[in-house]
Parts: structure tokens; sequence; C-alpha cells
């Protein structure tokens, strides 16, 4: 940023008065074949293409006395992701801290997930990169920030400090700025859960959908009926079906089946970070047609999910280090775990492991 002047010039893209209306949702858009081709991307060098099933929402490791970031181990875990088979890596998100990273370490997390992928071979294989702020300004730059990194879409959360001063509209212009001025398709992320209890409705993502450049959403609040209703309208696309090329994603593992059968597009599942095989099996075993066997796996992956959700990425972390020897701790101020806490993360995850490790 300039340094000569107290007034910095507006973002490209973004509202001014030379643009008093920014960027808008075009009217008469419907939800035909989502397409954007923004970034360093060209027919030789594709963008890597959303597909329906299994995101993981990768974990961010530290040294274990510095807290500084542990690059090998986020790449060799990005690796361990993309050989079980899933179907793209989501850094940044909440299971990545992104809440304790610096815009410098958001780059690092995020360049060293892809490098490592494309040196493994799995250049096709995308990544979402978590660009969620308080402000428009330092959203679209977190956008740029990813596609400068690797990222190949960028996953927004939307602004909840000022809630009480937010409308509809004040959030659907979030959105619809953010997505104009970045260089990355966007996905939008619900999650009442960490956004003061900010939650969209069914209808205010069906509108911003028709955006050309907002390209998905992630729905984190568990409403199987709001993502039935948004999967409907925007014709999203399915393991059977392309649709309009929307990607209408379930946020947790615990209802995978309920957003396959809603006909959703897949989950992104923090549990994937321990058992990613199990959580692709689920999905194969939908989408082949075995569904009592689905049904079976799905109640002990919502019990394994359980147990994730309800001791967070210390938990996940803990039973990491048990069961696969990495996964160290969270940034203070999360906790360390005590010894016994050790001792009942891995017996709270112990069944859904022994599932994985089979396969």
């Amino acid at each position: 940023m300039s340094t000569g002047s107290d007034v910095e010039s507006p973002l490209p893209g973004y509202a001014s008065a030379a643009n008093p209306s920014g960027s808008t949702v075009p009217p008469n858009t419907v939800y035909s074949q989502h397409h954007f081709t923004g970034g360093d991307f060209s027919e030789n060098n594709p963008r890597p293409s959303l597909k329906p099933g299994l995101y993981v929402p990768t974990l961010t490791f530290f040294k274990k006395d510095t807290e500084n970031l542990d690059e090998e181990t986020i790449a060799d875990h990005a690796v361990r992701m993309a050989k079980a088979g899933v179907s793209g890596i989501l850094t940044m998100g909440t299971n990545g801290e992104a809440a304790h990273l610096s815009h410098l370490e958001r780059t690092v997390v995020t360049k060293t997930t892809r490098d490592a992928l494309d040196r493994a071979g799995y250049v096709h294989l995308p990544v979402i990169v978590g660009c969620g702020a308080q402000s428009t300004r330092e959203t679209i730059e977190l956008c740029r920030e990813a596609q400068s990194s690797g990222g190949d879409y960028a996953i927004i959360l939307p602004p909840s400090y000022y809630k009480g001063q937010y409308s509809s509209e004040s959030i659907k212009r979030f959105y619809t700025d953010a997505a104009a001025a970045s260089p990355i398709p966007v996905l939008i992320y619900n999650y009442p859960g960490v956004t003061a209890g900010v939650d969209l409705d069914s209808d205010t993502i069906i509108e911003l959908a028709k955006h050309p450049k907002i390209v998905g959403c992630k729905l984190t609040c568990g409403d199987t009926g709001k993502l039935n209703r948004i999967a409907a309208a925007t014709k999203c696309q399915t393991h059977t079906d392309r649709g309009s090329g929307f990607m209408c994603i379930g946020g947790s593992a615990d209802f995978t089946l309920q957003a396959l059968v809603g006909r959703g597009s897949g989950v992104v599942a923090g549990l994937a970070n321990l058992t990613p095989r199990i959580c692709v099996k689920l999905i194969d075993l939908y989408t082949t047609g075995k569904i009592d066997e689905a049904q079976t796996l799905q109640a002990a992956v919502a019990r394994g999910d359980q147990a994730a959700i309800r001791t967070g990425i210390v938990g996940t972390k803990s039973a990491l280090q048990t069961f696969y020897g990495y996964g160290g701790y969270a940034r203070r101020p999360l906790p360390r775990p005590t010894e016994q806490e050790v001792t009942n993360y891995s017996n709270a995850f112990d069944e859904i492991v022994g599932m994985e490790k089979v396969l």
C-alpha cells in the first residue's frame, strides 16, 4: 500500500466515485454454465475444475516449541489427502486456523500446499483458499494473495463484526464487490457458528449464485432444507448431472448422505484430516448405488464427526499425533491437551480411525 497519501485509491473493480454501483448481480442472469477464466490460466494451462465429491479443509501445522509454520508437515499432509482420493483441498478455513495467521503466513501455507501437490503429480487437484475478512477491501486483498500463492478458488465468510448494522443488501453487495475484484472464482461460506450468528438464507445464496464469478457455496449451518432449495434452484452439479456447474456443498461429514440425497455436490469434511479414505468411500458407496452400505458407514462417520466437532482442532490434532505420529498443537490461546485429554481424544476417534486403517 502506498504511504505517500492519507487516502488510498480504490482497489480495481471496487465501487468508487467513478463506479458508484460497484459490482452487482447481472440482470436477467440465469443459472447457465458457470465459467470464469480470470487469473493466469489459459487453454494450455486450465484452472483445475471443481468436481462433486469429498473436499478436506486441511489443518495448519506448527513447530512444537516456536509455533512457527511447519511447512514440511503441511506439505506431507496435503499429499496424504490427495493420495486418499479427495476431490480438492481447502486451505485457510476454520480447521486451518486462518484466524491465527498473518497474511504472509496464509500465503506460505497455500503455496506450500500447492507446490507439494504439484510435485506429487496432483496438478489438477483444486485448492480452495479461505479469504473471508471483515472489510470488503481486505477480503479482496486476501483473494489476490490466494491467487498469487497458487489458490484456484476463494471461499468467503460473510462479515459479522458490525452485524447489527448490516442489511441483506449490504451482505449481497459485499459478495458481489469481492467477486468482481477477485482474480479467482468465489464460493460463499455460510457458518453461523463463527460469524456471530450471521446465517445466510437460501434466497440470498440463490440470488448471489447468479453472479458469474460466484461458483459455489459451502453450508456449515447444517441446514439440509437450505441445501435442497439451493441445489434445486441453481441446478447444481452432482455426480450424475453437470447441471449449471454451480457447487452446493455440505459443510461436515455427519450429513454427507443427507447432502447427496438432497442433490448436493458433496461435502467439505474436517474429519477427513483424520480419515480421508473413509469419507471418500462413503460418497463412493452412495454414488455406486450401495445405499445400505452407505447408510451403515454414515452412522460410523457421524460418530467420528461428533468427536471432531466436540473436541475441535485441539482434539483432531491430538488424534493425528496419536494415530499417525504428526499433528502437534494448535496455536495459543488454544490449549494443549493434558495426558488425560489425549487419552480421551484417542478413545473418541478409535472406531473411525480403525476403519480407516483397514482401508
